[in-house]
This record gives structure tokens, sequence and C-alpha cells, in this order.
């Protein structure tokens, strides 16, 4: 089976259209709503104690309170290589690369939730959370089900235009994957280490969690 064959099999399979549109609220995910979770948490800050790692940190405390189990990857601090292109998986197999990447796998396919948390580098995701991403299409069949996602976002400038390239880069993915948003902290104006705790946004990030 070719690559566009496969693709239009597993949107077909998993009741998304090619349009793109996000899958409404289903039986699956109502459940969600009266469950304890398991999320997985995806960070992308290499500094241990950056802006978007602390408030990873409170979203895992709020939704730990809630009760739910929360894993966390920090792909800054792990050996993920970036996908080559080699198609060897073929959408849905193993990967050449035997890698921390395997973590991900183990974690994400049962998971109900999926949580991306990134500064913005360069008007984009840190480099090592989009090799994270990328490796998803080696488990791109087993990943098309109903999840919940929330986006955890952390830039130095003030301008919410300067937010939008991530942002829908973010609702591109979630589209695509049929996966429903639950929220996102887009915390402007934090550069320097640490500057994030002088905001609200640890606040937001735990409430969010607990809201979960």
């Amino acid at each position: 089976m070719d690559r566009r064959s496969f693709i239009k099999n597993t949107l077909i399979v998993t009741g998304i259209t090619l349009g793109g549109a996000i899958l409404s609220k289903s039986v699956s995910s109502e459940k969600m709503e009266n469950k304890k979770m398991k999320i997985l948490v995806i960070t992308g800050s290499p500094r241990k104690n950056g802006n978007s790692n602390t408030l990873a940190e409170n979203f895992i405390k709020g939704a730990k309170e809630k009760g739910h189990n929360v894993v966390r990857f920090d792909s800054a601090f792990k050996n993920v290589h970036p996908c080559i292109a080699c198609n060897k998986c073929g959408m849905n197999g193993d990967c050449v690369f035997n890698d921390d990447f395997k973590e991900v796998k183990d974690n994400i396919i049962d998971s109900d939730m999926v949580v991306f948390a990134t500064p913005m580098y360069y008007f984009g995701i840190s480099t090592q959370l989009k090799a994270v991403i990328d490796r998803f299409y080696s488990i791109n069949g087993k990943i098309h089900t109903p999840k919940k996602s929330a986006l955890i976002m952390t830039y130095a400038d003030t301008s919410d235009k300067e937010a939008e390239p991530i942002i829908k880069h973010y609702e591109t993915l979630l589209n695509y994957l049929g996966w429903q948003d639950v929220g996102q902290i887009i915390a402007s104006g934090v550069w320097t280490e640490g500057s994030v705790n002088n905001t609200d946004y640890p606040k937001q990030a735990f409430d969010l969690g607990k809201s979960i």
C-alpha cells in the first residue's frame, strides 16, 4: 500500500474526513470526563528550569491533584533521532532508530491526553519537541484515536501575532489526528529563566491541569 492510500484508509477508519474537520465529541471522549486519565506531557525546553518547563510542572501538579496518571517526557534530555524519511516503518511499524522515542511510543498510544510544552525558538517550536512529533510518523496508524490535548507555549515577545504560527501548527496537528483541544496557555513576555514565576501563568497552568 502506498503512502497516500495508507493515509486515506487511516482517515476513513478513524472517522476523519479528508476535509480535516476535528472530530466532534464522541461517546468515548465523553467517558473521559468521568474517569481518571493517562496524560502524556511532552516538553521541549533544553533549560531544566525554563519557563515552559515551569508551566508544565504546574499543569502536572494540577492534573495529579485531580487524580490523573501523568507521564512526562523531556525531549531535550532524551536521545530522539530526527526522522530521515526512509519510510522503513511504513507509517505503522518499527522505526530504524532504537532510541528514547520508545518511551513516547509506549505511553502515547494508550494515553487519553497529550500535552505539548515548548518555548518559541525563532518563531517555531523547539527542535527537540519537533523531532519527537516528526517521529509520530512511525506510529501514525495507532494514534488516530480520540484524545484530548493542550498546548503550553512561552515566548519573549508580547505580540499575539508572533504566537500564531505555533498555535496554527498545533491546531493543524490536532485536526489531522482527530484530537480535541481542551486548553492553551500562551505565555507572552517571558524570556529569562524564571521570569514566568512573576506572572499569573503558573496558576493558569495549574488550573488547566486540575480542570481536565
